[in-house]
């Protein structure tokens, strides 16, 4: 029995193997945008979004979402979805929830079923620990090719910075301390544009602890920065759960 259980401990513990990891959840990192027949190209990419959830539930950055004006009769929200050739196909999208005080955005995407990732318990994850996030970096300009970056979770700290006095309190730091402030993921690994909305994993469990986002969290911790740090960030896990329908 003992020995049986110290099985299970190190199974649980045991590193996994990232190149397996990657070809694993290729399928459920998605290319989010917008497609307008008339736009050139037809397709324009916007960021990074991955599934999470059954029903082709897939979470981005709402940054990533365009302005309600740009969607319309020529042009929708669509997602680009790898098959499993390798190839891309075009498939249309719908907004399902959004919480922009996090950032976060829950669309739903049309077609076949897409697994979604496995995702970490709330505060599962610990500084320290080895990390590796995918997306699609400079966009376009890469060509659209799933691209890792590998690291650690450098700090775990809230988002908001404690302020100086009343008189420096701008208006975004005072509609955060109303909204209430959250804790996320600094890491030591470089994100780029495009990466923005992608999944960040725990290599050794294999499961997701956040979402890689640039905007929201410079805007705010590094705020006081004339030329802000080459630091990346993510929004853990624990937001996500918050936007995801009750099983």
């Amino acid at each position: 029995m003992a020995a049986d259980l110290n099985l299970e401990v190190q199974a649980e513990s045991a590193p996994a193997d990232l190149p397996k990891l990657i070809r694993r959840v290729k399928r459920s990192v998605l290319l989010v945008g917008t497609y307008g027949e008339t736009d050139s190209p037809r397709f324009l990419f916007r960021g990074t979004g991955f599934v999470v959830a059954s029903n082709n539930l897939v979470v981005t950055n709402a940054h990533v979402l365009p302005d309600v004006a740009d969607i319309g009769s020529t042009r929708r929200l669509a997602m680009q979805v790898r098959s499993q050739d390798g190839t891309w196909s075009l498939r249309d999208a719908s907004l399902v929830q959004l919480d922009r005080a996090r950032d976060l955005a829950l669309l739903r995407v049309e077609g076949e079923a897409l697994p979604p990732l496995a995702l970490a318990r709330d505060g599962e994850v610990q500084e320290g620990a080895s990390i590796a996030f995918l997306g699609f970096p400079i966009g376009g300009a890469l060509g659209f090719s799933l691209v890792t970056h590998r690291g650690i979770v450098s700090s775990i700290a809230p988002i908001a910075l404690p302020q100086a006095g009343a008189q420096v309190l701008s208006e975004k730091s005072i509609r955060k301390i109303r909204e209430g402030s959250f804790n996320i993921l600094q890491l030591d690994a470089t994100a780029y544009p495009g990466n923005s909305g992608g999944p960040v994993f725990d290599i050794a469990t294999g499961k997701v602890v956040g979402v890689i986002n640039m905007v929201l969290i410079k805007g705010s911790r590094e705020s006081a920065l004339t030329n802000p740090s080459g630091i990346s960030y993510a929004i853990p896990i624990e937001s996500v759960r918050r936007l995801l329908p009750a099983e």
